[in-house]
């Protein structure tokens, strides 16, 4: 088996989904990933730093020596016990620092020493990144895409699930891209989010389609932001509008934003969910008083107060529904209203999410017989 992993073999690694040991130090992999690594560092972060430091003042042999003294005897026993353990459970895993070079290089040096032998990734972090970043903005260029659009509460994530070629923005951004969006488990840096966007990406270039379906988005989901090549490519292609009745739009905002939020908090929190989750309301609704206005903020400040209060007395949630209403009425609704009229030359289908699914369907099945 070669020691490198080459350029040519990197789609295999994201399309098999191989597991990644990832050797740089935390701080490094909290800022980008990819979504198969497990950081198991050679340096910690402070040690990371003290060889950083020598080596800007003596030079590369002596950050060298002083990395090596820093992981002498039961540092270096511990690193290895855990290196080992993790490649016990994936033997096929590939190795990586920040560009394939020292760090990596011993990791792998020590394993081969213990019988153990691991490929370890050319270029590193830094040639897998630049990969995914060339595949991602290819993805847009080569693919045709329908956007999805609709007004709040059409279930259009919902939809796009029950499509094969199909990439879900909120799904990876863990935001569901309103003031109210915010989920349990926080976002992924900027990085972590156009990454597994890449891996997607590739992954459905091995269907026979290249037509995607894909929410319609703002540039912004949260505190992310789509990759601007995507996004152009989002804000020229044909939309395909969901349309249905406020109740049923209201049932799917109960539902996605009240009830399931809720689940998730309490799988997390236990008795401490329902303060935290009043919290995350009252502060959405907060974060759009200035829009509202003074007299709409208020009633449905008291809608949603009293609805919260109905909620910790007796667990019934129906009583959402009134804010629920009143916020899609007098504000999401015209709002969309005002964005979809400045688009309407790219209307491709206008219909129920039954009628989107079968028109869909067509589609992808044309698509499909397109691209054989």
């Amino acid at each position: 088996m070669d020691d490198l992993i080459p350029a040519s073999r990197f789609p295999d690694l994201f399309l098999q989904d191989t597991p990644m040991l990832d050797v740089r130090a935390p701080m490094e992999f909290r800022r980008g990933a990819f979504p198969t690594a497990t950081n198991i560092p050679l340096l910690n972060d402070s040690q990371r730093q003290a060889v950083g430091r020598r080596y800007r003042q003596a030079g590369q042999e002596a950050a060298v020596t002083l990395g090596h003294d820093l992981l002498a005897g039961e540092a270096k026993a511990q690193r290895l016990h855990q290196w080992t353990a993790f490649l016990a459970a994936s033997p096929q895993a590939a190795l990586y620092c920040f560009r394939g070079g020292l760090r990596s290089e011993l990791v792998q040096q020590w394993l081969r020493q213990t019988g153990l032998t691991v490929q370890r990734v050319a270029g590193g972090y830094k040639a897998l990144r630049r990969f995914l970043i060339d595949q991602l903005e290819l993805s847009a260029r080569e693919n045709s895409f329908i956007v999805v659009a609709g007004k709040t509460g059409c279930a259009k994530t919902h939809l796009l699930h029950k499509l094969p070629a199909s990439i879900d923005l909120e799904g990876r951004a863990n935001h569901r891209g309103s003031a109210f969006g915010k989920r349990t488990g926080g976002q992924p840096t900027q990085i972590d989010f156009e990454n597994w966007l890449a891996v997607d990406f590739l992954k459905l270039k091995q269907t026979n389609s290249r037509l995607v379906f894909i929410e319609d988005e703002s540039r912004a989901i949260g505190s992310l932001s789509v990759p601007l090549t995507l996004l152009e490519a989002m804000r020229s292609a044909p939309l395909a509008v969901i349309e249905e009745p406020l109740e049923l739009r209201a049932d799917t905002i109960l539902n996605d934003y009240i009830i399931a939020n809720f689940e998730d908090l309490k799988s997390l929190q236990g008795d401490n969910a329902f303060a935290s989750f009043s919290d995350y309301l009252l502060t959405s609704l907060n974060k759009i008083q200035r829009r509202l206005g003074p007299e709409r903020y208020r009633q449905i400040h008291q809608f949603m107060t009293v609805a919260l209060e109905r909620q910790a007395q007796t667990g019934d949630t129906l009583q959402h529904r009134a804010w629920i209403e009143s916020l899609l009425r007098n504000y999401y609704d015209p709002m969309y209203e005002y964005q979809l009229n400045k688009k309407l030359s790219r209307i491709a289908f206008r219909g129920s999410r039954q009628e989107f699914i079968c028109w869909a369907q067509t589609l992808e099945t044309g698509a499909q017989k397109t691209y054989k």
